[in-house]
């Protein structure tokens, strides 16, 4: 089975919904892997949601999974009323200690690139990990209302600061 962490922007809200960018498009990971849009048609769900890729740690399911313009966007819960290992990982993602998305698969068509890594044209998509670090700088969580916002928030407002100082 082939792992690709992707880094990326994944919230999760009280009630343990969760949603995400499992995959950009137009952008390598860190291994230089590029996965072409149509390659995630075939994905079955409901999609198994694990910590770390522990096959061992499953927390939750992913049970919807969208091709867009700009990659695979994914939603599912976290299961926190029934694992507590959930409600553990729900508070790392709502405190911005967990952001990632990994996604595990096998390869069904690839050609390799030039200076190196995979164009990935068909794969069976297998599970989807939140993650500390993932391999493609684009997955991340984009939805849970907490720390992650303000972080987000905080950044922005840093951004703005920086360039009036410079005026």
């Amino acid at each position: 089975m082939d792992r690709v962490y992707v880094e990326t922007k994944v919230l999760a809200d009280d009630d343990g919904s969760i949603s995400g960018i499992a995959w950009k498009f137009a952008a390598a990971d860190r291994i230089g892997d590029w996965i072409e849009p149509g390659a995630f048609k075939a994905a079955a769900l409901p999609l198994p949601m694990l910590f770390g890729h522990d096959q061992n740690d499953p927390i939750g399911t992913w049970d919807t999974a969208d091709e867009k313009a700009d990659g695979l966007h994914i939603k599912g819960k976290l299961l926190i009323d029934e694992v507590p290992r959930a409600r553990e990982v729900r508070a790392l993602v709502k405190s911005g200690a967990v952001r990632g998305i990994s996604i595990g698969f096998l390869t069904k068509k690839a050609e390799n690139r030039k200076g190196g890594g995979r164009t990935i044209k068909a794969l069976e998509l297998l599970e989807a990990s939140l993650v500390t670090i993932p391999m493609h700088p684009g997955a991340q969580v984009t939805s849970a209302k907490s720390a992650v916002e303000a972080l987000r928030l905080a950044a922005a407002i840093q951004r703005a600061t920086a360039q009036l100082a410079k005026r």
